[in-house]
């Protein structure tokens, strides 16, 4: 399983996550198997984003989709800061019950 890791600093969660939703289609097309948002606890304002791909081919394809939605003026306009897309493969795993 491979991640694509997403940072952003963002005006407004509601707004960005109405606009983030927009995209459900084009993330399933394009192969990701799922994704995990998080906010900062004392900054709720601060988001990451981890997306699962089978293939770092896979993630770094919607890395370089990703780069052209957030180009976008509705993109830019949800963004106060963002940091580049990364790419990291799981080393290891392990659940506690």
């Amino acid at each position: 399983m491979v991640t694509l890791h997403i940072e952003n600093q963002v005006h407004d969660y509601d707004t960005w996550k109405t606009v983030f939703d927009k995209f459900d289609r084009e993330r399933r097309s394009r192969g990701m198997r799922s994704y995990r948002i998080v906010r900062a606890a004392d900054d709720p304002s601060r988001v990451l984003v981890d997306m699962e791909f089978d293939s770092t081919t896979r993630a770094e394809e919607f890395r370089e989709f990703l780069r052209a939605v957030r180009a976008t003026p509705q993109s830019q306009a949800q963004l106060v800061d963002q940091r580049p897309p990364a790419i990291f493969e799981v080393a290891e795993e392990k659940t506690f019950a």
